[in-house]
């Protein structure tokens, strides 16, 4: 298929989310907003370009008859390894190709998946074989108490648990009453993102 243009790519991902959540085609207006525009006459010539390039159609002279005519290239995180909800293990391999597919993620940037062993977050409502959605963190120090992160500590690996400040020191915490809380210095833990969102999968 013949490439998008920056514009037309934007219409064109914006008419996919809407007439997947919506269940119908927008109208005219409802994409000038969208878009950001003040005038009809870019959102006609995009589509009249998505058209030509068969990426959309729609019967003339009928309204909302707009439809996507290529299913959208399933997108995802990409799977980084596996993390810790009991014990620690070994730090994620950046080399895993697999991708875990959340569409309703992708408005976040930074953001990957791990697959969560053991059961020390269970009361947090995290067992094991869930996938636990992370966002890097850019400054470790913007990381509240309270918070579910992905905390690599040195000479073990990384863990899932609620981070907290004790003093000088930081605590790991598990939400499992049947574990206890790592105990470890600043410079000793590498905070690796913070938790946005869980997956869990059912089987039939």
């Amino acid at each position: 298929m013949e490439k998008l243009t920056k514009a037309q790519k934007e219409l064109h991902d914006w008419l996919v989310e809407f007439i997947r959540d919506n269940q119908h085609a927008p109208s005219i207006r409802q994409m000038m907003v969208a878009m950001n525009l003040k005038s009809p006459a870019p959102i006609q010539s995009r589509l009249e370009r998505l058209r030509k390039k068969k990426y959309i159609d729609w019967i003339d002279g009928k309204a909302r008859t707009l439809k996507i005519l290529y299913p959208v290239q399933v997108e995802g995180l990409q799977i980084l390894g596996s993390i810790a909800a009991g014990g620690l293990v070994e730090p994620f391999m950046d080399d895993q190709s697999e991708i875990l597919p959340l569409s309703s993620l992708m408005s976040k940037v930074n953001c990957y998946a791990l697959r969560v062993t053991g059961d020390s977050m269970i009361e947090a409502c995290i067992t094991e074989g869930d996938y636990a959605i992370m966002e890097k963190i850019e400054d470790p120090e913007s990381v509240k108490n309270g918070a579910i992160v992905a905390a690599r500590v040195a000479g073990y690996g990384t863990t899932l648990k609620h981070f907290h400040w004790d003093g000088d020191q930081i605590l790991l915490k598990p939400a499992n009453s049947n574990y206890q809380p790592i105990r470890t210095n600043p410079m000793d833990v590498e905070i690796q993102g913070v938790l946005v969102g869980v997956w869990r999968g059912y089987g039939p």
